[in-house]
């Protein structure tokens, strides 16, 4: 499953959520990849939209699963004040967007069509 999601950062925090990201906590990482989450990016832009890219089995299950360990929680307690909505953990907020393209998908449809 390939999932893309969005958040805000606030744009006068946006250096800050930089810095943090370059040095995510060793037991933070360890914990998206024992919970499941592969191939995971962040975009940011100048105006503070934030794009995450993740490939999983499936992104509720991943997401549960980092609810249950302590350096989840410790993590999103930090980061919290960053995001445009502060009224709730930054991982609650995301909002998926569709895939409405692949290459990949379409090019093994179009293989698979041909005579």
């Amino acid at each position: 499953m390939r999932v893309c999601f969005r958040s805000s950062i606030q744009p006068a925090l946006i250096d800050e959520y930089k810095r943090r990201h370059a040095a995510v906590w060793p037991d933070m990482l360890r914990a998206l990849r024992e919970a499941g989450w592969n191939n995971y990016s962040l975009f940011l832009s100048p105006d503070g939209l934030l794009v995450g890219y993740v490939e999983c089995d499936d992104f509720d299950a991943v997401r549960a699963r980092m609810a249950l360990t302590e350096v989840n929680a410790r993590w999103q307690a930090e980061m919290a004040t960053l995001f445009e909505n502060t009224g709730q953990a930054p991982d609650e907020g995301f909002q998926v967007l569709e895939e409405v393209f692949n290459l990949d998908d379409q090019l093994a449809a179009s293989r698979s069509a041909a005579p």
